[in-house]
């Protein structure tokens, strides 16, 4: 999915505020499908609310490239529950993506950047309270701007950066992703994920960010049972889904360890010149438990890709298949190709950038000793 935002815009524009929000306020029980598929407002929360308020009112001022309507959606037969979407604006309207030479390219100044947002795409700054006393050692990051996408993907995408004049590359920090984490617990829809693709996994814009939005589908990621790895406690590997990965759970304690380990573990994918994806989302506990009454989702699944990386003017060319993709939400540009997919041709294509088995066989090692106590 690409990142974008435009120049200085319109006289009159909305001003962001801080959006302060405590531990209290995470929904730790209760946020399940009511229906499939669930629109993206039939559960609100003072998040929920701030951001989609905040997101139509913008598409109202016309900020974004085109208007989002509702989207034509199909999940394809199939087991692995690919859910495919239509749409035909972004794939011709969005910016073009910088060229990527290496997963750890430094920033540019000179490429397009988070720098040059239109102040009125900001909907708000999120703080989290009570503030960290600074004897406590803080995290540097203390809040994160959302941002609109101004090509979305669906309803409610938004982006969420550190302030942009500190010009951090594209390479996932524990400090964004606890904003991440809380970001998703936030959500009272079980349809709002979180999400990071690196360079090399097809992100488009090397200044640091996530993917925040909405979609009124589950996947098979969030309920699929996973192995554990030994003798790393609290990490996982996911089998039997789109793309196979890492996986991480918390029942919403230990945000701040959880997000460390897993940028532990992408950090060493990074030296070892391998691309990833990150995917925040409510999910089942790995081992396979019975689904929550009401489809309620008991904690939050952490995927982590590991994956094949796509760098040099070539890779522009390739099939996109970014934390979407692998996650088994399918966007796609062109009506013939939407209503002529099928689950094998979708996973023919995702897995054509995933890692052979051997080097995933030695990743599990790697990261199992890695994240050991």
């Amino acid at each position: 999915m690409a990142a974008e935002a435009e120049q200085p815009g319109p006289p009159g524009a909305p001003h962001s505020e801080d959006f302060v929000y405590s531990e209290d306020e995470f929904i730790l029980h209760g946020a399940g499908w009511r229906s499939e598929p669930a629109p993206p407002g039939y559960m609100l929360s003072r998040f929920d609310r701030a951001l989609q308020e905040g997101w139509k009112h913008r598409m109202e001022l016309g900020l974004f490239r085109y208007h989002l309507g509702e989207l034509e959606t199909r999940v394809l037969p199939g087991p692995m529950q690919l859910v495919a979407q239509l749409n035909v604006q972004r794939g011709t309207e969005k910016r073009k993506s910088q060229a990527i030479h290496s997963v750890t390219q430094p920033f540019n100044p000179q490429e397009f950047n988070f720098t040059q947002i239109r102040p009125g795409e900001v909907l708000f700054r999120m703080r989290r309270s009570p503030a960290c006393p600074p004897a406590a050692g803080c995290p540097q990051l203390d809040y994160v701007l959302v941002v609109i996408n101004v090509s979305p993907l669906e309803l409610g995408h938004v982006l969420l950066l550190p302030e942009p004049t500190l010009h951090l590359p594209q390479v996932l920090t524990p400090e964004l992703l606890r904003f991440g984490l809380d970001a998703v617990l936030l959500s009272a829809h079980p349809g709002f994920r979180v999400g990071f693709n690196s360079l090399g996994a097809f992100a488009s814009v090397n200044h640091l960010h996530l993917h925040g939005f909405y979609l009124g589908w589950p996947l098979l990621v969030e309920s699929a049972p996973a192995e554990p790895l030994s003798p790393a406690p609290g990490l996982f590997f996911l089998r039997g889904v789109p793309a196979p990965g890492f996986l991480f759970y918390s029942q919403g304690a230990g945000l701040d360890a959880l997000a460390r380990d897993v940028c532990r573990a992408a950090d060493h994918l990074l030296r070892r010149g391998v691309a990833y994806n990150v995917l925040v989302t409510r999910g089942e506990p790995p081992r396979g438990e019975p689904p929550r009454a009401g489809g309620a989702r008991a904690g939050l699944r952490v995927l982590l890709w590991a994956r094949r990386a796509a760098l040099g003017p070539g890779a522009q060319a390739a099939l996109p298949v970014a934390l979407c993709e692998l996650a088994g939400h399918l966007p796609v540009a062109a009506a013939p190709a939407f209503r002529g997919l099928t689950e094998a041709e979708a996973l023919g294509a995702i897995r054509q950038h995933l890692l052979p088995e051997p080097q995933l066989e030695q990743l599990r090692g790697d990261l199992a000793r890695l994240l050991a106590p």
